[in-house]
């Protein structure tokens, strides 16, 4: 994605505060201007009222007059704690981007704070915990994300090279829907062109992105993102795949079983649940977790991991 002049200019602006001196070739490689340009940019920026002190000859370069801060960041106490436990969440979460710019993006923050609210989100920082484990993630850019957010908006098809699971490098045509997050990995709802059927796609093995001139196909009438891409990883082909009919409404069931590991089906008799999964042990201990009668109509071998998972849980009483 194209950088525009502001966005040149602000980031002339973080290189000028994060170093003592810059050089105008070292500005120019770093923002992908040539030398007149820099002169122009750094001009702006004493328009806007920063003190940029220029050195000439040999170890010269353009350096922000000692002892000058920006304004502080107007954040109440609140607003900051807010913004630092997103930041962290989403690196936990394995939602940074491919660059690491959750680290920038603190590091940026704690420059621009008063001292006092600086230094307590510091020690927020470093004192805070959680009881869940990280999650690895699939990093990816920035720009990506925003390109499909704003196509998605403007309703406007994009193309995309894309590398499926079984490594198969495809060129594709899509009218994107929505964007959904699970399990620290980016996923995007589309109708597939080349496919001409409703997909769910990963945002990470996306490539050379770009939106198209074309209206979007309209979505089926109620189509949820979440819904759909839910759905989708729920169906992904794995060692087995298990019908049980559990004794719980739909409505109970899903709070026991995340649609995002079932398909759950509202019958007569309670709600069939489709799973595809690798282990009937850890299916058997799904079931017996869930608090309610079942009927296993597939595969006969989970009826044989169900009935020892339940004479070792006998042995143990």
């Amino acid at each position: 994605m194209t950088a525009t002049p502001t966005a040149r200019l602000l980031e002339l602006l973080e290189l000028l505060q994060t170093r003592p001196l810059v050089t105008g070739r070292e500005i120019a490689d770093h923002l992908g201007i040539d030398a007149r340009t820099v002169r122009r940019y750094v001009a702006a920026l004493e328009d806007l009222g920063v003190p940029i002190e220029g050195q000439r000859g040999v170890g010269g370069g353009y350096r922000v007059r000692p002892g000058y801060r920006l304004p502080p960041l107007m954040l109440s106490d609140d607003e900051a704690v807010v913004v630092v436990l997103g930041l962290i969440a989403a690196r936990r979460q394995g939602l940074d981007t491919a660059s690491g710019h959750v680290e920038g993006a603190l590091a940026k923050l704690h420059r621009v704070l008063p001292d006092l609210l600086r230094r307590r989100v510091e020690a927020l920082e470093e004192t805070l915990g959680f009881t869940s484990a990280a999650r690895p993630g699939a990093p990816v850019a920035g720009d990506t994300v925003l390109l499909l957010a704003d196509a998605i908006r403007r309703g406007r098809r994009v193309r995309t090279a894309y590398r499926a699971y079984s490594g198969e490098r495809t060129r594709r045509a899509l009218s994107p829907y929505g964007l959904v997050v699970h399990a620290g990995r980016w996923y995007l709802a589309a109708h597939d062109h080349l496919r001409d059927e409703l997909r769910t796609f990963r945002v990470d093995r996306m490539r050379a992105l770009a939106i198209l001139d074309e209206a979007t196909l309209a979505p089926p009438e109620g189509f949820d993102a979440v819904e759909h891409v839910s759905r989708s990883l729920a169906t992904v082909p794995r060692g087995w795949r298990v019908q049980v009919t559990i004794a719980l409404s739909p409505e109970h069931a899903i709070y026991r079983v995340p649609s995002s590991l079932a398909e759950l089906v509202e019958t007569d008799g309670g709600t069939l649940l489709r799973m595809q999964v690798d282990s009937l042990d850890w299916m058997a201990g799904i079931l017996a977790g869930l608090g309610c009668e079942f009927t296993i109509h597939e595969p006969d071998e989970l009826r044989a991991s169900v009935r020892a998972l339940g004479e070792r849980l006998a042995t143990s009483v």
